[in-house]
């Protein structure tokens, strides 16, 4: 997956709770498409009309926020049924980073395993990062120092987990984490065919 350090760039506010992964990309798509096919049918049910074209009053139609690497959201982002499709189409989109006050659980994880950066904070932290981000100033994201930074704000600090924030540093997800420690696995595998002989098959 991509390794996340920085991400500088416009921020769209979709400022609205409970976005569902169905919002995030119809369950119908998952079926008809392959990774990498998503981009243009992110948040589909609101991007396009009946007849097919753009509405222009959805933020992402819109310039700047259609080139948006950032998105603002609300509370309980990526609620609804699992799909990790929902993370594909974002990232497809081009989105980097979401930031809202909370997340469904298992989109979260998602986010993780792909390396798109979930980051939780309050409304009123968000609400600030909105008012520079609707006149197209761009926000800077740094994984490293788990800072976020907007012109006319102070700089903003959010919590992330030592070891999630390593493996998005790194690019890799929990299997690579695993074999990290591949020797330390092997290690323990031959202490224990010693003290546990008969929980391993004979050869």
């Amino acid at each position: 997956m991509k390794a996340f350090t920085v991400c500088e760039g416009i921020a769209a506010p979709l400022m609205r709770d409970n976005i569902d992964t169905d919002m995030i990309v119809r369950v119908e798509r998952i079926a008809q498409l392959g990774r990498g096919q998503f981009a243009p049918w992110a948040f589909e049910m609101a991007r396009y009309q009946a007849d097919g074209a753009e509405d222009r009053s959805f933020i992402l139609n819109q310039p700047p926020f259609r080139d948006a690497q950032i998105l603002l959201s609300g509370a309980n982002f990526g609620c609804g049924s699992s799909r990790e499709m929902a993370v594909w189409a974002l990232e497809e989109f081009g989105i980097r980073c979401v930031i809202a006050q909370s997340f469904g659980d298992i989109f979260y994880a998602n986010c993780l395993q792909n390396g798109l950066l979930p980051i939780r904070l309050d409304g009123a932290q968000i609400e600030s990062l909105a008012k520079p981000a609707l006149i197209g100033e761009r926000l800077r994201v740094d994984l490293r120092t788990r800072t976020i930074q907007a012109p006319g704000i102070d700089q903003i600090a959010f919590d992330f987990p030592d070891d999630r924030r390593e493996a998005l540093l790194e690019g890799i997800d929990e299997i690579d984490q695993t074999m990290k420690l591949n020797a330390r696995i092997l290690a323990f595998q031959r202490n224990d065919a010693v003290t546990r002989p008969w929980v391993y098959v004979q050869r």
